[in-house]
């Protein structure tokens, strides 16, 4: 009756705790795909950081690490008479492709999916002491494959900026041509008026863009505040209501939501007259993606508590590339990479309505001189290189959440974890 008794008490214990060990290794895997996934955003360098990604969320010498058996062992490691091993992150252009079986291949500007393989041995304590446990050990697997979502219908922590379709018929990329050639664009605040603004260096083709209104007046920030922050950092959560009165939240915008309006407090302007300090604001929340250490001195005379907000936004881990290089030789993290609203067309006044026509992405770009752009700028311009939208937006939604009739087929999505 011995090994009857082992083999129950194997049952009780021994299979609970592989259980115990399996979901520890599932958490593990699946926060390492979600963090990996979220670094490819189609340049050349991605592979390299979703790997490094990955590996900080097992990494022994931060205190959240994930760990296994009840918490105690590293994944990754021999400890004692256990072993881990995490595989080879494998890259796939599609959700199809590892769902085949077949080994990752996709390159850096391609990889929209990851997957985490997870091996460890799992001790045996009851089951230890039979004949078919002698090892007193058993391997447990887990597997977890993330990557980019469907196309959003709501796209939420985006930059507040809506941009003017150049042709709204196209709905792939909306006359801004193709997103891998490399296209510049001179970005200038909508404004009435002649003689137009001039182009940057650069770039000849100007996009007309404005301020969307997302003033939360119940936030202990003040308007300068969320100005800076939004476009430092994407839009801000809220519980308060959209002041548009559009059921989208106050941190989102959504695809044919018609209410979309300008932030009231930066409105059109003549186009010889300076942009509204609003506008200045929220430039100086852009210029910290490249330098959040020596803005120019309107910055701080303009947003309240300026030298405590601009530490909380670092700059890109990359700077240098500039506006002669394509997107895909991009080595940084993500921060000069804008995702913005595209609309119909822009109103002349902040009680008009705009409707979003869908999101793409933008990637910021130095002067062609070197400098960075001004956040003084009379006519609010800086530079941008159209990519289309290849990196994943922080949060959203891709079905009809808000009753917008959103049917959507290309644009920007968020990472999910696809099993």
């Amino acid at each position: 009756m011995v090994p009857v008794l082992f083999g129950l008490m194997g049952f009780a214990l021994d299979l609970g705790r592989l259980y115990l060990i399996r979901g520890e290794l599932n958490e593990a895997a699946n926060a390492m795909a979600l963090a990996a996934a979220s670094q490819l955003i189609g340049t050349a360098a991605s592979l390299d950081n979703a790997t490094s990604a990955a590996n900080q969320s097992i990494d022994t010498s931060i205190s959240a690490a994930n760990k296994y058996n009840f918490g105690s062992l590293p994944i990754g490691q021999t400890t004692g008479n256990l072993t881990s091993t995490v595989a080879s992150p494998m890259f796939f252009a599609a959700v199809a492709d590892a769902s085949s079986g077949t080994a990752g291949g996709a390159d850096g500007t391609t990889a929209h999916h990851v997957q985490i393989n997870i091996t460890a041995d799992a001790p045996l304590l009851f089951w230890g002491l039979l004949s078919v446990g002698q090892s007193r050990k058993t391997p447990v697997a887990a597997s977890a494959l993330a990557g980019l979502s469907a196309p959003l219908c709501v796209a939420c922590g985006i930059e507040p900026f809506a941009v003017v379709a150049l042709d709204s018929s196209d709905t792939v990329n909306f006359g801004f041509g193709d997103p891998t050639a490399g296209q510049l664009f001179t970005f200038v605040y909508s404004c009435s008026g002649l003689p137009a603004p001039v182009p940057l260096p650069g770039a000849a083709t100007e996009l007309s863009y404005a301020l969307i209104n997302r003033f939360d007046t119940a936030s202990t920030l003040d308007e300068t505040q969320q100005l800076y922050r939004d476009g430092a950092g994407g839009l801000i959560g809220s519980t308060n209501p959209n002041p548009t009165g559009s059921p989208v939240p106050l941190s989102c915008a959504g695809v044919n939501d018609t209410s979309e309006q300008i932030w009231a407090s930066a409105s059109q302007q003549l186009c010889t007259s300076q942009v509204s300090t609003s506008v200045t604001e929220a430039l100086c929340g852009l210029y910290s993606r490249f330098d959040n250490a020596n803005a120019p001195g309107n910055c701080a005379q303009f947003v309240t508590d300026f030298a405590d907000l601009s530490a909380a936004y670092p700059p890109d881990t990359d700077i240098t590339t500039g506006p002669l290089d394509l997107y895909a030789s991009y080595l940084g993290n993500g921060r000069r990479v804008i995702t913005v609203a595209i609309v119909d067309a822009i109103p002349s006044t902040v009680t008009g309505t705009m409707t979003v026509l869908g999101f793409r992405q933008f990637f910021l770009e130095p002067n062609t001189d070197g400098s960075f752009p001004d956040p003084a700028d009379v006519s609010g311009r800086f530079l941008a290189q159209y990519i289309g939208s290849p990196m994943p937006v922080k949060q959203g939604f891709f079905d009809d959440h808000f009753g917008l009739s959103c049917q959507v087929s290309s644009g920007p999505g968020k990472v999910v974890l696809h099993q």
